[in-house]
């Protein structure tokens, strides 16, 4: 084999290397599914709950809605015209949609500057400190998945100016991570003990 054929392999070869595997878990309606396919992820919510306070399921339902569990996640391009590209809807990014502001907000105040929204503990624990914020600004439970939800979709102060009730697709999607919520946190409660 030539030099440059071996070079060309092994360049092939660590190019696939790198990288991380951000795709979602299948059956994404099963929180034991989901933690049996990615132990690291049942690692870094146990450590979030630890730490901020925030269950399991209230972590799960959150970047189910936000991102489906996928890590590199962004939002859609805009289009002027239809056919011309405009830039992303918004610079949110990762399992948890953080915006670009919010994010740096939070390696700010916690000193975390090397956390990466496309990492899953990182990402909790931002979810974490960010739902810790909301309980201290707006009084809402860590436990009340529709509320925290609410208030991380519309930010703290459009959360307690009641931005949300103007807009009834959220309201239904607020909804809808609550019931998340109540589902996977039945389900971990049947896990084998290893996943918990």
């Amino acid at each position: 084999m030539s030099r440059t054929l071996r070079a060309l392999v092994l360049l092939m070869v660590l190019a696939s290397c790198g990288g991380g595997d951000f795709s979602a878990p299948r059956n994404l309606d099963n929180a034991c599914s989901i933690l049996a396919q990615r132990p690291k992820y049942g690692r870094a919510f146990v450590a979030t709950e630890r730490k901020w306070g925030v269950p399991v399921a209230v972590q799960m339902a959150t970047i189910y809605q936000e991102s489906k569990f996928i890590g590199n996640a962004r939002t859609p391009f805009r289009y002027a015209l239809g056919v011309i590209p405009m830039g992303r809807q918004s610079s949110a990014y990762g399992y948890a949609q953080a915006l670009d502001g919010t994010w740096d907000d939070y390696r700010r105040a916690t000193g975390r500057w090397g956390a990466k929204r496309d990492r899953i503990r990182d990402a909790t624990d931002f979810m974490g400190w960010y739902m810790n914020k909301s309980r201290e600004r707006n009084g809402i439970s860590l436990y009340d998945a529709r509320n925290q939800y609410l208030a991380y979709h519309e930010g703290h102060t459009g959360f307690s100016r009641g931005s949300h009730r103007a807009k009834s697709w959220l309201m239904r999607i607020s909804g809808e991570v609550g019931e998340r919520a109540v589902l996977y946190d039945a389900q971990l409660a049947t896990c084998p003990r290893r996943l918990r």
